[in-house]
């Protein structure tokens, strides 16, 4: 959403709400010929169409169309009068602009809401000046303006400028909707792309093109954290079409060395080619011996010798756990994810008169903003970013090594647009990975069956005694967080793997294992884990208040237990053998990840060759007062569970031989396919008095506990370790 400075002036609008953004915006008139801008995301045509900008980026989470469902609400539109953009990225204006963590609908609610009913004030007042009437006495919709008293109807573009002209309101004190007046908020709206994606229209990174372009292929050391000792470039520049070779750093070493090679052509073909070219000496030494066979032992020693660090401690569980009734005792692990993105990693930059301009599928493209100046020793002002659709980010995304290599290569080749594109090998070995994660577990029941002690040892990645990024463990993980005798120690191992958050960081992978272990323990205790559930959440309350911290509450927990097991008649893990005797089973998990609540139930049956086939997934979710846009919600639900089900019964693990990724094409890193995704996912919101949250994340982590439970439920093998694999 582009504006150029006008001798007319500045507007500006200060924007507060949700404690996530804050801005002053100061805007123009646009240059879309007769539309006039009324504040940073809204400008009305002379037609009376509505362009309003989205500003976070698009990863097919549907934030670029529901953000402007927000604003049209407000503003009392009618959705077939809005056009949508994408506006460029700087927080300056537009406020935090990212795609993580679940955190759009949150962040945004209110602020993207006050900024339509803002607007819409300003027209009532342009209008009501222009009648020579009180605002008072006007009413809207669908974009229009009246007067019962006279009559009168006139579009919203009547009274544009006027509106231009006023003083913008206190956007914290402007007066919103009563939601049962929502006439756009809750209905569901397709996809502002989804035609033009269908059609094959270019709106990805991966399309950037304009005249002139040249396109740039990678070279990485096989090993992470290598650097480039020497290079040879003399033959690969002989060659046709071979404009240069660039070394770069990534952003992953240190500062004045390079671990990149960047061969730029007059096309992608002939700088893939050329690279076979390229003679290259790496300093890797000191990364080759890091193996998955190394980790797995390491491991197994930190078991034997105990934790290094006492990450959560509550009472006495050596006492507790030597008077309890039963113990049960598993170890649980899970390996290193690449992301696997559809379209692979690339981004578009061009160089001219001392700044640079970007088109970035980016996540997070302001951070990108910061690292990009850093590495290049200019201002941030100086970078102009467009975002583009992303095809598929995952928290891949939120790494802006492309971002930060396209701009070197583009200032040392000044004047000439120039596309880096990763090919499928170089995106899975040079990714930035899911960590590794292995879990000694111990439990105590009482007598009664109830749980009373809780132990978990966890081996992880580390340096320092701290975390390395996506390593992290919550000290509040249930059930540590209920129970009076409880313990989290943790153990941490090198690597040189680059690490990096994948969806629902850390939750798609502890609840596997949290959950499957709560399963034994239930079996344990002679009850289903619904039911152990419900026991060990006890009544409604917080649990673990912590200043900043998402709290879990109890009773919305229980309340999508309940509510999934309705939905799917739950009562137990065992199902009727299939017509041909296939052996069946269904399984339950529960995860609150991202501020939601998610309880799923999982039908499958094992099929010859001891294949799992998943028939059925029930999701009851809980996200707060208002589903935004249901058919977009359905659909995050049901993508998360079918990305979640790939993460289990898919053979999805990144391994390593000193130092270096073995996986180079899809067939070693295998996506879910179409024949193995069930039949029918049927999702169910239950709607409480909490704001909405977001839903890209919270859906996906019980999933792949519940088939895991699902498993032993119709086979008595408990698979400890992903991906799930029966014997």
């Amino acid at each position: 959403m582009s504006a150029v400075i006008d001798r007319r002036g500045f507007m500006a609008a200060s924007l507060v709400g949700a404690g996530a953004l804050a801005f002053e915006a100061r805007i123009a008139l646009a240059e879309t010929p007769g539309a006039v801008p009324l504040n940073a995301f809204i400008r009305i045509g002379a037609d009376n169409k509505v362009i309003i900008g989205s500003k976070n980026p698009e990863i097919g989470q549907g934030i670029r169309t529901m953000l402007p469902m927000l604003i049209a609400e407000e503003l009392d539109l009618s959705w077939d009068q809005v056009v949508i953009e994408p506006t460029l990225a700087n927080d300056k204006i537009y406020g935090v602009q990212s795609a993580g963590g679940s955190n759009s609908t949150p962040n945004n609610w209110l602020p993207m809401r006050q900024v339509g009913a803002a607007a819409r004030a300003m027209i009532l007042s342009a209008a009501a000046k222009e009648w020579g009437v009180g605002a008072a006495s006007l009413t809207t919709a669908a974009g229009k303006v009246s007067h019962a008293a006279s009559g009168r109807t006139a579009p919203y573009a009547a009274f544009a400028r006027g509106a231009a002209g006023e003083t913008a309101p206190d956007l914290a004190k402007v007066a919103l909707k009563d939601p049962s007046r929502f006439s756009i908020i809750g209905q569901s709206k397709i996809g502002v792309d989804t035609v033009a994606i269908t059609q094959g229209k270019p709106l990805f990174g991966i399309d950037v093109d304009m005249p002139g372009l040249i396109h740039g292929a990678i070279i990485k050391a096989p090993a992470h954290g290598a650097t480039i000792a020497s290079h040879d470039a003399g033959t690969a520049l002989k060659r046709k079409g071979v404009i240069a070779v660039v070394p770069v750093n990534s952003n992953s070493v240190a500062p004045g060395k390079f671990d990149t090679l960047v061969v730029v052509a007059d096309s992608w073909w002939t700088a893939k080619n050329a690279r076979e070219a390229v003679k290259v000496t790496w300093d890797d030494a000191a990364q080759q011996g890091f193996s998955t066979e190394a980790y797995d032992k390491g491991a197994a020693a930190a078991f034997a010798a105990g934790p290094q660090i006492a990450h959560a401690k509550n009472g006495d569980v050596a006492k507790a756990l030597a008077g309890a009734a039963k113990t049960i005792t598993a170890d649980y692990s899970y390996p290193f994810l690449a992301h696997g993105t559809l379209e692979p990693q690339n981004c578009t930059g061009r160089w001219a008169d001392g700044k640079l301009e970007i088109w970035a599928p980016s996540q997070a493209p302001n951070n990108g903003r910061n690292d990009t100046a850093a590495m290049l020793g200019i201002k941030g002002e100086d970078i102009t970013i467009h975002q583009t659709r992303i095809g598929g980010g995952f928290g891949r995304r939120l790494i802006n090594d492309y971002m930060v290599m396209v701009a070197q290569v583009a200032k040392a080749l000044p004047g000439k647009p120039v596309k880096i594109l990763f090919d499928r090998t170089d995106d899975l070995r040079h990714d930035y990975y899911r960590p590794a994660g292995w879990h000694r577990f111990t439990a105590g029941l009482d007598a009664k069956g109830d749980l009373v002690a809780f132990r978990d040892h966890f081996v992880s990645f580390g340096k320092d005694g701290k975390p390395i990024r996506a390593a992290e463990m919550s000290p509040f993980e249930f059930p540590v967080n209920v129970l009076a005798d409880s313990e989290i120690g943790i153990t941490y191992l090198p690597t040189n793997l680059a690490t990096g958050w994948l969806r629902a960081p850390t939750s798609n992978a502890v609840s596997f294992v949290y959950q499957s272990f709560m399963d034994e323990i239930a079996q344990a205790a002679g009850i289903d884990l619904p039911e152990l559930m419900r026991r060990t959440l006890g009544a409604p309350r917080d649990l673990a208040v912590v200043p900043g911290r998402p709290v879990l509450h109890s009773g919305r927990a229980r309340a999508v237990i309940e509510g999934v097991c309705k939905m799917a008649n739950w009562q137990g893990g065992k199902l009727t053998p299939g017509p041909k005797g296939e052996k069946r089973g269904r399984g339950f998990g529960f995860y609150f990840s991202h501020r939601g609540y998610f309880a799923e139930v999982v039908d499958i049956t094992i099929t010859e060759g001891n294949n799992v086939r998943v028939d059925k997934v029930w999701a009851c979710g809980d996200i707060g007062s208002q589903i935004i846009n249901p058919i977009n919600a359905r659909h995050q639900v049901q993508g998360a569970v079918n990305e979640g089900l790939g993460q289990g019964m898919v053979e999805q693990k990144i391994e390593q031989v000193k130092g270096v990724v073995q996986a180079e094409s899809f067939g070693d890193f295998p996506l879910i396919r179409i024949e193995q995704v069930p039949r029918e996912i049927a999702v169910q919101f239950l709607k409480t008095d909490y704001p909405p949250t977001g839903l890209g994340e919270p859906s996906l982590p019980p999933v792949i506990p519940a088939l895991a439970n699902a498993i032993f439920a119709a086979t008595g093998q408990r698979l400890r370790q992903l991906p799930l694999k029966l014997a």
